[in-house]
């Protein structure tokens, strides 16, 4: 009947899940997931931890926090830009489209190189800027600037003239959008693509070479060490498969479907609604995953079909001979 009361339901299921996969045994997380389109407030996953798992999740391994790598927080290394010390300048990369191959000709490490990956939402051309070893995290993009898709070979030489594979964030007119993730913002002296074709730029600095990004944000994926979002600690990465999840679907549906009851003054309120599923027959396969090795599974106690011991014990001399 109320947000307080669907929040209540919500950490009853969250423990009661959480009782159960502990009683059963298994090495599980509850991650905090996007809720897709099923909507919603908020949702977290429950997964077993194996190699084999469908899905990368981030975690602390000195604290609670877990997320799935979609919905991760993706923090920079610090708070400040070092003040500009080079001078921007053509460097000529006749072959060098990708970052790695940019930064290994000009004898820099990857990580003062950013890449341009050219989008198109609502009709607009957008430009996300990440940092040359990061990789774009497109659900988070997407909640930035609503869904979107990447640009053609075409629509990249229509609004930048230049081949993709060197395309940059410098001198672009007002048909370009420049989106800049959390961590590039923080950069300085970097190297980028010059909008010609065989060329980079090298020294280049926000607010002198080109003017600070109109929307900062966070749109990479989360990597190995990145700090924990909860300031415990730094993050691991590991894969899970998902065996339960939860959901604050709040009154979506029941808006859609005019699900209502009648409160203690007789007035017509629009349910809250909550959503829960375990996947029952999943979890043996999980545990199977989780719980095995090259002789074969290794079920926990809990689960295990039978219990049996093995005794060995040492021959008397008499039967020895």
């Amino acid at each position: 009947t109320s947000f307080e009361s669907l929040e209540k339901t919500y950490q009853d299921m969250h423990q009661a899940y959480t009782n159960v996969f502990t009683r059963l045994g298994l090495k599980f997380r509850a991650v905090k997931a996007d809720s897709g389109a099923i909507g919603g407030d908020g949702s977290q996953e429950f997964h077993v931890l194996a190699d084999s798992g469908e899905d990368a999740i981030a975690y602390c391994e000195n604290s609670d926090y877990a997320a799935n790598v979609e919905l991760a927080e993706a923090l920079p290394a610090g708070n400040t830009r070092a003040l500009p010390g080079r001078a921007m300048q053509n460097v000529e990369t006749p072959k060098q489209t990708q970052c790695e191959d940019v930064a290994n000709l000009l004898g820099i490490n990857v990580m003062q190189t950013v890449k341009a990956i050219a989008l198109i939402a609502k009709e607009k051309f957008y430009l996300a800027l990440l940092r040359g070893d990061h990789n774009l995290n497109e659900v988070k993009t997407a909640k930035v600037i609503g869904d979107f898709r990447f640009a053609t070979e075409e629509e990249i030489r229509a609004n930048l003239n230049c081949p993709p594979g060197f395309i940059g964030p410098v001198d672009v007119g007002a048909n370009v959008h420049v989106i800049a993730d959390k961590t590039v913002i923080l950069m300085s002296d970097f190297v980028c693509g010059a909008n010609k074709p065989k060329y980079h730029l090298s020294g280049v600095n926000f607010g002198r070479d080109l003017p600070e990004p109109a929307l900062v944000a966070d749109l990479r994926n989360v990597v190995e060490g990145d700090a924990s979002p909860d300031g415990k600690g730094k993050l691991s990465l590991c894969r899970g498969i998902e065996v339960g999840h939860i959901f604050q679907l709040r009154a979506k549906y029941a808006k859609a479907m005019n699900a209502t009851y009648l409160d203690e003054n007789g007035q017509s309120q629009v349910l809250e609604m909550g959503c829960y599923g375990i996947g029952v027959s999943r979890i043996v396969g999980a545990a199977i995953e989780q719980g095995s090795d090259e002789k074969g599974i290794i079920f926990p106690k809990s689960m295990a079909p039978f219990e049996f011991c093995l005794l060995y014990t040492s021959p008397s001399p008499r039967d020895r001979g």
